[in-house]
């Protein structure tokens, strides 16, 4: 198996393991009485995420080199998830989902930035493909992304705009 075939699978239990904590936080949110705003998009972002680890994949699979800049700055983007989970907490999800009253999460990286989250997924969009020369890749899928979360910013600030 190619070892960039390892980096993707590692990519992908990674996303695994974060729906399956989405789900439970959403699940306890809703619950709570919290709502989920913007249900409409989230299949285009599923979309997305799937169409851009098959791709990747199928470059690694290729044999491509790994490129070790982007890989490196993966591995920083991967734990700068991890401090955005953790700030969020029983708040964070893959879903917009807000509870009414609640306040609005301003430690970790949201004292420097108000869509950390989205930051890192950007980053992470590029770094992927990147780290196997795939700069095609890295800007078709940056394109979208761009996109859809310009969208999914809009929806956002709406549905969090009277707990500001």
């Amino acid at each position: 198996m190619a070892p960039g075939v390892l980096v993707v699978a590692a990519i992908a239990a990674q996303r695994l393991a974060e729906l399956a904590v989405s789900r439970r936080n959403t699940a306890r949110l809703l619950a709570r009485g919290a709502h989920e705003v913007g249900r409409g998009h989230y299949p285009l972002f599923v979309l997305l995420h799937a169409s851009w680890l098959a791709a990747v994949a199928r470059v690694a699979a290729s044999g491509a080199a790994v490129v070790a800049a982007p890989l490196a700055a993966l591995g920083m983007l991967m734990a700068a998830r991890l401090w955005v989970m953790a700030s969020l907490g029983p708040y964070w999800t893959t879903r917009i989902i807000t509870l009414p009253g609640a306040p609005l999460v301003s430690r970790g990286p949201y004292r420097l930035c108000r869509h950390p989250n989205y930051c890192v997924v950007a980053g992470e969009i590029a770094a992927l493909p990147l780290a196997f020369g795939a700069w095609r890749l890295a800007l078709a899928f940056s394109l979208a992304n761009a996109l859809l979360v310009a969208h999914r910013v809009r929806v956002e600030t709406a549905a969090l705009a009277d707990r500001q």
